[in-house]
């Protein structure tokens, strides 16, 4: 009952890294809101929404073994929620732990 009350006041890069965090257990977790960057364009003039695009960085084990296509379906799907209530755009960049440890 509080968790909804709570994710009701987060901004939505606060909804988007309590999920992301949760459902894919980051060990990094970059989050940049580039809205101001579309605000001219159709789809966000049409939903009225603030926060419509994101930058998304995340490093999770759980992509190990992974395609990049099957990295990104995990995120999408973890945001379903908000790709139907006005998060319009997603840049991903998603690597394991092993992809961005130093040589």
């Amino acid at each position: 009952m509080a968790s909804g009350a709570s994710s009701a006041t987060l901004s939505r890069a606060g909804r988007i890294r309590s999920k992301l965090q949760s459902s894919l257990e980051a060990s990094v977790l970059d989050i940049e809101d580039v809205s101001h960057q579309h605000a001219g364009h159709a789809a966000v003039r049409e939903s009225g929404a603030a926060e419509t695009h994101f930058n998304v960085k995340i490093v999770s084990s759980k992509f190990e073994g992974k395609s990049l296509v099957s990295r990104h379906r995990l995120v999408y799907d973890a945001l379903a929620e908000e790709l139907r209530s006005g998060l319009h755009a997603l840049s991903i960049v998603a690597k394991t732990p092993q992809e961005v440890a130093p040589n």
